[in-house]
């Protein structure tokens, strides 16, 4: 056997982008069309889908070597994941050299200076004796990497190596060596352009993952971005590309799916197209379906689904807003038939419902006389028409249990108008953030009540999760999921230990626009936070941003709805003028403070700067710094320029959209969660093109690869 090269298919080209790298442009790997042989093998177990050239031309200087063991591809934190087969054999040097050479010149296509990019893989499959050493170094086009080690079994990829015409490399032992050089495989690369188009829509792409996992779709082509290239969308999709790709069909007919139509569906708000037929799916019609604003097409004919068809849908349906398919579906229930069964209660079923009732409308009596004989004591444990119904996974604690979990509430770490933080510990080890209602709270029950509820149903990697709950008497808690990094007022404050660099800034920037774009567009009824602020953005370990803080948020019936606002919500220097001036809140109250959010990121200051003579909006302070275009005045002199100026005019740009005087004139969330990404990949493409190929090279044989999103 001989090693392997490897020609890598161009419908598989988008899912290896995100384990290469940025450079001065996004790109897409192209295969380089090289024949060594006419011998080619696929491999099941690789999750790229790419063919194996078998290379023959080194036959007359090279021996061959091969194993039969496991090698560990699943553990390996390489994310070229070769197959098994392929790191099962190498060649090295025949006759005791200490070399391995070869030359190829690299073919030119349609580009006028193409760039090309080669790997080298290796696995040591031989069992070394205690006390011996394989070393190496890599010269490659004149250039010398190494010196490298392997270990027994697990592989090693070393590059990419940017290339311009030619690969011209040796692999020669070190002097330390006590054994020759082997090679397993190598891979070339040609890259190009990207098509002009942002990556498809994060809410989407994480719902299209979510229902590839519940349903265990194990199709070729559903890898990488679903809607990009235009030409590799994947199977069963359509998108729109009006901005951020946007799913807007998805047929899974005759695909042998299982199970409940699953909740993940429903975060497909673009949807216009949905088929489901034909297929083994169980449980009852979510009548969420109803609420999708673009959905015209459901076909769900076909399958083993239960219970009533939801009146909504059937409405929508005899409007001729959707074309509804439920055929084939034998024990689904028709809306009439449904009436007849509900007519007729087994007995059972009576006997259970009249003690429930009989309770009822004794409390009920009992609510009505404490009113009025003026002496009804309103809690959230004791009061009907308060009680809170917390059926989910979020695990109730008792008042004795806050208390143990909190030490005695030894460690505050934060206090806001709900009451202190403390810093918790659960018997699982995982640390938590229990806020307790105080009893001198200018906030109470309602509160409580609003943020529970909401963060009971409302669920986003950029929102803060709420762990369980305690409701006892006078005992409020709420347990949160620990942020390690505190909250971004603190790290932007001048004497922060951590000073944050210009990418995280953007990267929260983004991750905090992707949580309150789900709160706006993502739930129905939309929710508006009302309070967004640095304080409440908080910073988990790795500095992802998550939106804390629920307990004034409010729930709009339709998108287009405001409401006027008696009671001042909001913290000064984020309020929406608007707002503050006719008491009218919506969506767009939101974008305002995003907006002071996203200077406070840009420009290191409070929303008001405090002066000789009072305090400064940080928008009085910016704009005519802006007018005279003098971005360096503007950014966070802690950044000592490392950042990219035209980023920095753009990131400056969307905030300054964000906070016209009247909301009818800012931009929706979804806008600014697209123009942001931009922003991003711009500052991640220009941090790639300041590299050199050496410290590329460097960066990348120690595995360390960028995140890319």
């Amino acid at each position: 056997m001989c090693f392997f090269f490897c020609f890598f298919p161009l419908r598989m080209h988008k899912i290896f982008l995100n384990y290469i790298l940025y450079v001065d442009r996004l790109l897409i790997i192209k295969s380089l069309l090289v024949v060594f042989s006419l011998i080619t093998r696929m491999y099941k177990d690789d999750v790229y889908d790419r063919i194996w050239r078998l290379d023959v031309n080194l036959n007359d200087s090279v021996s061959n070597i091969s194993t039969e063991a496991n090698i560990d591809i699943q553990g390996s934190d390489n994310p070229c994941r070769l197959p098994v087969e392929v790191l099962r054999t190498a060649v090295q040097p025949r006759n005791g050299l200490n070399s391995l050479s070869y030359i190829y010149t690299l073919g030119y296509t349609e580009n006028a200076t193409p760039e090309f990019l080669v790997f080298f893989h290796f696995a040591e499959i031989e069992q070394i004796a205690p006390g011996k050493l394989r070393e190496f170094t890599i010269t490659l086009n004149g250039l010398k990497y190494g010196p490298f080690t392997l270990e027994y079994l697990k592989p090693l990829t070393i590059g990419p190596y940017t290339l311009q015409d030619q690969v011209r490399f040796s692999i020669e032992s070190t002097s330390r060596s006590d054994l020759p050089p082997i090679l397993n495989a190598f891979e070339i690369f040609e890259l190009g352009a990207l098509p002009d188009h942002s990556p498809t829509n994060q809410t989407d792409v994480d719902a299209i993952m979510a229902i590839k996992k519940a349903y265990n779709i194990n199709r070729d082509d559903w890898q990488g971005d679903p809607c990009l290239p235009l030409t590799y969308t994947w199977s069963g999709l359509q998108c729109n590309y009006d901005n951020s790709p946007r799913i807007i069909s998805l047929n899974l007919s005759s695909s042998q799916l299982s199970g409940k139509i699953d909740v993940s569906l429903l975060s497909l708000t673009s949807m216009k197209s949905l088929d489901l037929s034909n297929n083994e799916l169980t449980g009852t019609v979510p009548k969420a379906f109803a609420q999708l604003p673009d959905l015209t097409i459901l076909y769900l004919s076909g399958n083993k689904l239960t219970g009533a068809i939801p009146y909504s849908l059937k409405e929508k349906s005899n409007s001729g807003q959707l074309q509804l398919s439920l055929d084939g579906n034998p024990d689904l229930c028709k809306m009439d038939t449904c009436e007849k069964k509900k007519g007729s209660f087994p007995v059972p079923v009576i006997a259970s419902v009249i003690p429930v009732f009989v309770l009822l409308l004794l409390s009920t009596i009992t609510i009505f006389w404490r009113l009025k004989r003026g002496r009804l004591n309103v809690s959230l444990s004791s009061s009907a028409g308060l009680s809170l119904s917390l059926k989910s996974k979020n695990q109730p604690f008792t008042y004795t249990e806050i208390v143990s979990i909190t030490n005695n509430f030894q460690t505050i770490i934060g206090e806001g108008g709900f009451g202190k933080v403390y810093l918790g510990n659960l018997i699982d080890g995982r640390q938590v953030a229990v806020k307790l209602l105080s009893q001198s709270s200018r906030q109470g029950y309602k509160e409580f009540l609003a943020e529970v509820e909401l963060l009971i149903i409302v669920h986003h990697r950029n929102l803060v999760s709420l762990v369980g709950y305690c409701n006892e008497q006078e005992n409020m808690a709420l347990v949160y999921e620990y942020m390690a990094n505190g909250n971004l007022k603190d790290q932007l404050l001048e004497n922060s230990t951590n000073m944050l660099n210009w990418r995280a800034r953007l990267q929260i920037a983004v991750d905090a626009a992707q949580g309150l774009e789900y709160l706006h567009n993502g739930c129905r009824p939309p929710i508006v936070h009302r309070d967004l602020k640095s304080s409440n953005i908080l910073l988990t370990e790795n500095l992802q941003a998550k939106i804390a803080d629920f307990g004034l948020s409010k729930a709009f019936t339709n998108e287009e709805d405001s409401h006027v606002i008696t009671i001042p919500a909001g913290t000064p220097g984020y309020i929406d003028p608007e707002f503050r001036a006719s008491g009218n809140l919506n969506k767009k109250s939101d974008v305002y403070s995003f907006g002071i959010l996203l200077c406070e990121l840009i420009t290191g200051q409070p929303p008001l700067i405090r002066g000789h003579q009072g305090h400064t909006h940080i928008l009085q302070w910016v704009s005519p710094l802006f007018e005279r275009g003098d971005i360096q005045s503007i950014i966070d002199p802690r950044l000592q320029g490392e950042f990219n100026t035209n980023c920095a005019w753009k990131a400056l740009e969307i905030a300054l959209s964000c906070m016209p005087p009247t909301s009818r004139q800012r931009p929706d969330m979804s806008d600014i969660l697209g123009e942001l990404k931009e922003c991003l990949t711009m500052e991640m493409s220009s941090e790639m093109s300041m590299h050199d190929s050496v410290e590329m090279n460097l960066l990348l044989s120690t595995d360390i690869a960028p995140n890319l999103r």
